[in-house]
């Protein structure tokens, strides 16, 4: 593997622009792709893993399928859901930072990253963090690496905490309008319920029960619903992680909301779609984006063109404009880590 290295330092120190790239499967998420590919599939295999300690640490080219099987014949699994979209790599889930429907119990990819082995823009190979919970002292730059989207560096090795595969499991269904279903997302997430997940779409709420199967049983009969057979609640979580859902469908742009769970229904103009407890919403529609940011800055979030759209809807930019503060910072990071700008230009901000 030390060959590989060294072609990706030979690489790096031309100088040149450089596009990052594992499996591909995010090509569409974040702006314009551009410089020479540096392909990273063929750094690849799981470095050490350590089931009694829930730490797995596996190599940026390693296929995330290939980790959720080695994990699943230990009935362990990555909590936070990071979406494979067909192909997606190890190094390319963390660099996306994309989580799946538990995300809101679970927490997101950036806190399930205990460490990273990077090689930076003059081709240094840098560790941060480690393969334990608690190891940090200072700046997080590990977790800075998670949704970076390859701007700040090459992530060769992640070291991620895993957990155990719950035994009990239950999907039930309620129809409930918008507002009803977002109260009682928020309300049920105040209470000891072994919530996993919940989706509100076209007037149905769906709910995700995860943990010991005497807690599972007990909150079916407490929150009563309709139960959703094992094979199509199955189908149908993995349908929204991987965006295979018929909503998400089409060629109409797939814009993604965050804002507070408590946010009320927002006038959004096309088809609508919640996770979260209210805190992702996805929204179907060929819209202004200036609008659609300004409504989710209203209610306390941000807007995001996940994917498609047309030129003068990404000409500022697929991510919500930065304060020139924050944007400074996100600079000086830029110029720290990448000081020659080969990795990624434009894909996270136009400004670098």
């Amino acid at each position: 593997m030390e060959e590989i290295v060294e072609e990706f330092r030979s690489r790096i120190l031309e100088r040149k622009p450089l596009r990052l790239r594992g499996g591909g499967s995010k090509d569409f998420y974040g702006g314009p792709l551009a410089g020479e590919v540096l392909q990273t599939g063929a750094y690849s295999g799981i470095v050490s893993y350590e089931p009694t300690e829930l730490v797995v640490t596996a190599r940026c080219g390693t296929p995330l399928a290939e980790l959720e099987l080695a994990l699943a014949a230990r009935r362990q699994f990555l909590a936070c859901e990071p979406p494979g979209f067909g192909a997606a790599t190890v190094g390319g889930a963390v660099a996306a930072g994309l989580s799946g429907p538990r995300r809101a119990m679970a927490g997101s990819l950036r806190d399930f990253v205990l460490g990273v082995k990077i090689m930076d823009g003059e081709g240094r190979v840098l560790k941060f963090g480690g393969e334990v919970i608690k190891n940090v002292a200072g700046f997080d730059v590990s977790r800075l690496m998670t949704g970076s989207l390859g701007t700040l560096g090459l992530i060769l090795e992640v070291s991620l905490k895993v957990m155990p595969l719950p035994v009990g499991d239950a999907t039930l269904r309620f129809e409930m309008p918008q507002a009803q279903a977002l109260d009682a997302m928020n309300r049920w997430a105040g209470q000891p319920l072994p919530l996993a997940a919940g989706s509100w779409q076209d007037g149905v709420l769906t709910l995700h029960l995860s943990g010991a199967q005497a807690a599972v049983a007990s909150a079916c009969r407490k929150l009563g619903g309709e139960p959703l057979a094992q094979t199509a609640a199955a189908e149908f979580w993995q349908g929204l992680r991987e965006q295979s859902a018929e909503f998400f469908a089409g060629d109409a742009p797939l814009w993604r909301l965050s804002v507070p769970s408590v946010a009320p229904p927002l006038d959004l103009p096309g088809e609508q779609l919640l996770e979260w407890g209210g805190a992702q919403r996805w929204l179907r529609a060929d819209a202004d984006a200036a609008q659609l940011r300004e409504i989710a800055a209203r209610a306390g979030g941000h807007a995001t063109l996940f994917r498609g759209g047309h030129g003068e809807q990404r000409a500022g930019g697929v991510f919500t404009p930065l304060q020139p503060a924050l944007m400074e910072v996100h600079r000086r990071l830029k110029q720290s880590f990448d000081p020659y700008g080969v990795f990624n230009p434009g894909r996270l901000y136009p400004e670098f």
